[in-house]
């Protein structure tokens, strides 16, 4: 079963809606206009439930089958809504409206494709069981897909299964891919403050360098990886802000570095931790220097269960045929939250090709229409053939 002929004729429809939120991107947990556009919509399609502020700003539509349920009876099927804090640079027609902010990683046309599949789902309703559509906040950072897990959606609703699906620049234009296990990496975050000896750039000897400490241990902080991981196991450490003094002639108190570590093993993700830990508070002691190291594991390792991450990938053939999806993706370093989901309910998560585009959070970056009846239809059959009774 390829692109479902219903949704083809969406298509300029779901085109329209996904522009419509590109040119008025919001952040976290403030998507209030993005949510009452998706309330709207869903309320118009004559689903059975539509469900605002779930984990704060998220919304959840159900629709119900019309035929007997099987052995699965209620399925989730997630898209996220909120931009980034991103100067847009496509000079696009429908570009971001507000400056500063822009969807840099294509969750308007996530949420599109969820709207597309949920019309079509209201108005056939050619399953058993219950179709959850689910619209979260504030995946970008503020961990909306936890918020919702604890605010009781998956219990509320009676989810089993619960699926979702994110573009990916580079991987050819509307084809899939996958894999069971480990598809995202969990994400950790460090803030390092580090106090040394202001003083005088002319006379170093009577102080203690900040700019140095700082300098050494993003440098140290490298070797880590390098010498400590185990060359077969994945891990990524990047510092990624690095302030300290204010002009050229003084060196400067305190400095702050601020940065994230990735890693796809539970034992990888401790070493890290631990051996950051020791880098920075060595190399500080080394130098006289003092530091203070605040680490946060954030998002975990989005994991998909090897079921379901079959049966996606067999809904994934019947829309674009078997040689359009890599079951055996290699695992991204890249984070996701809907690994709290995932680690609630079994599941998967796909990819979809964005074809040739500037990558995820660049600011030339643009989700490309022409996936829209790929996406759609993927839900759309992932719905029926989960629910099939």
């Amino acid at each position: 079963m390829p692109i479902v002929n219903r949704i083809a004729e969406f298509h300029p429809e779901i085109t329209a809606w996904r522009r419509d939120l590109h040119m008025h991107p919001e952040l976290q947990y403030d998507v209030h206009r993005t949510a009452a556009s998706v309330v709207e919509k869903l309320k118009a399609f004559g689903c059975d439930e539509v469900v605002p502020g779930v984990g704060r700003t998220g919304v959840v539509g159900v629709i119900k089958g019309k035929k007997p349920a099987g052995s699965i009876k209620v399925i989730g099927m997630r898209a996220d809504m909120d931009a980034l804090p991103i100067e847009e640079a496509t000079g696009l027609p429908y570009k971001s409206t507000i400056p500063g902010k822009m969807h840099a990683c294509g969750h308007d046309g996530h949420t599109a494709m969820l709207l597309g599949a949920a019309k079509y789902l209201a108005e056939t309703r050619n399953f058993g069981g219950t179709a959850v559509v689910i619209f979260q906040p504030a995946e970008e950072g503020g961990a909306g897909g936890k918020a919702m897990v604890d605010d009781g959606m998956m219990t509320r609703f009676g989810i089993e299964e619960v699926y979702g699906m994110h573009n990916y620049p580079g991987i050819p234009l509307g084809e899939f891919a996958i894999r069971p296990g480990a598809l995202m990496a969990a994400a950790d975050h460090f803030i390092i403050e580090i106090e040394g000896k202001g003083g005088h750039a002319a006379r170093p000897h009577f102080s203690v360098d900040t700019v140095l400490v700082g300098a050494e241990i993003v440098s140290a902080l490298q070797s880590i990886v390098a010498r400590n991981v185990d060359p077969l196991h994945s891990a990524v450490i990047s510092v990624c802000l690095f302030q300290a003094g204010s002009t050229d002639n003084v060196i400067p108190q305190t400095a702050l570095l601020r940065g994230t570590a990735r890693s796809l093993l539970p034992e990888v993700q401790d070493l890290l931790e631990t051996r950051i830990r020791e880098v920075v508070e060595g190399t500080a002691n080394l130098h006289g220097a003092k530091a203070n190291l605040r680490y946060k594991r954030s998002y975990p390792v989005t994991r998909n269960h090897p079921d379901q991450t079959d049966f996606a990938a067999s809904v994934a053939r019947e829309v674009v045929g078997d040689a359009k999806v890599d079951t055996n993706v290699n695992p991204v370093m890249g984070a996701e939250d809907f690994s709290f989901m995932l680690n609630e309910r079994p599941g998967a998560f796909i990819f979809v090709g964005n074809g040739d585009s500037a990558g995820l959070h660049h600011p030339a970056y643009d989700f490309n229409d022409g996936i829209i009846p790929v996406g759609s239809s993927y839900w759309v059959r992932l719905a029926e053939k989960a629910l099939a009774a």
